[in-house]
C-alpha cells in the first residue's frame, strides 16, 4: 500500500526537487525532507511555493514544447 502512494506522488508530481536537485547538485530525497520539514514548522508557507514552483516548470516545459513543435515545421 505505501508503495503505491509513492509510486503516485512520484509520477504526479511537478518534479520541483529533481529539478532542484540537478540544478544545485543537491539529493533529491534531502529536497523533499527539507520540504516536508519546512511545512511542519512554518505551517505550510514551502508547500505554497512548492506549487508555485511547479506551476512555474510547469508552464516552462509547455512553452518549450511548443516551440518545438512550430519549429519542426520550418
Amino acid at each position: 500500500m505505501l508503495q503505491r502512494i509513492l509510486t503516485f506522488f512520484e509520477r504526479n508530481s511537478f518534479g520541483v526537487c529533481t529539478y532542484l536537485g540537478e540544478r544545485f547538485n543537491i539529493s533529491t530525497s534531502k529536497l523533499r525532507l527539507f520540504f516536508i520539514y519546512t511545512s511542519f514548522l512554518s505551517v505550510g508557507f514551502p508547500l505554497i511555493v512548492y506549487f508555485f514552483a511547479g506551476i512555474v516548470l510547469d508552464f516552462r516545459n509547455y512553452i518549450k514544447r511548443r516551440h518545438t513543435r512550430t519549429t519542426d515545421f520550418l
